[in-house]
């Protein structure tokens, strides 16, 4: 239990898997815990892609990411150092700028989750949330101490059960309030049924989603996604061998004129 995973299951419904682009990945390891993950996709025409390799020994992870413009990103985790404690620290180069300390810790009850960027004006980070599984209550708050400035403040509220989940949260700096629930129909075909109602207090604006889940097979899951605007979108996922998979998405928006529908491809492999 903490405050990201106040309404994921409800965001995972909605956003995952929704793809309108040329994506591949391929993913590897092996026993000595050393694993390589290359990705690449082709949007419109452009192709970006990175490497990533993981190595776990005991308590340490060490991830280290290069993409096609050769920027590199590394992160160090060591977890249980003390009981319920992850720290990891994490770096880009050439960003001189982006490395950053993180501690967590997480307890039955409640959890906290801490940064702050490794430079003379650090920004400062902090998110925590206290309840049970079943109700949890969390609050996240960022600063820029070179400009005095509070860069994001968010609260939320979620109540999960065996066959659903809601969430209420404050986002934006209080300009947004999201409301979500998620209600799952058939535990057995995984069926599941999602809605989002987004308000913008600056605008006066409101965006309704509804979406849905099935599995059509025990290989074979279908997602569906409508909102108030009359954008619509599918996906279909097939995991053609263990734990590789092909997803086939699609969208149509009857506002878009030059565009109005568009056709993603994902295709993941772990041999």
């Amino acid at each position: 239990m903490n405050w990201f995973t106040l309404h994921n299951g409800i965001s995972d419904l909605l956003t995952k898997d929704y793809n309108f682009d040329q994506k591949f990945t391929l993913i590897t390891s092996s026993d000595a815990g050393l694993g390589l993950m290359a990705t690449g996709v082709k949007i419109d025409q452009l192709f970006i892609g990175d490497i990533s390799t993981q190595y776990k020994s005991g308590k340490t992870t060490v991830d280290v990411k290069v993409d096609t413009n050769s920027n590199v990103s590394s992160t160090v985790s060591v977890t249980e150092l003390v009981a319920g404690v992850k720290t990891s620290f994490s770096f880009k180069i050439p960003d001189q700028k982006s490395s950053k300390l993180d501690v967590q810790y997480l307890h039955d009850h409640a959890a906290i989750n801490s940064s702050i960027g490794l430079t003379p004006t650090p920004l400062l980070e902090l998110a925590a949330a206290v309840g049970s599984k079943e109700l949890a209550l969390g609050v996240e708050v960022g600063f820029d101490s070179a400009s005095a400035s509070v860069t994001k403040y968010n609260a939320g509220i979620g109540f999960n059960k065996h066959d659903f989940s809601a969430a209420l949260i404050l986002a934006d700096k209080g300009e947004t309030l999201k409301a979500s629930y998620v209600h799952v129909v058939n535990p057995i075909t995984g069926a599941a049924v999602a809605a989002e109602i987004v308000h913008r207090f600056n605008t006066y604006e409101n965006t309704f989603t509804i979406g849905s889940c099935h599995s059509l097979d025990p290989l074979t899951t279908l997602k569906t996604r409508f909102n108030n605007s009359g954008k619509a979108a599918v996906v279909c996922q097939h995991e053609w061998r263990p734990k590789s998979l092909i997803t086939l998405s699609a969208e149509y928006d009857p506002k878009a004129i030059s565009a109005p529908s568009r056709v993603g491809l994902a295709l993941a492999l772990k041999p």
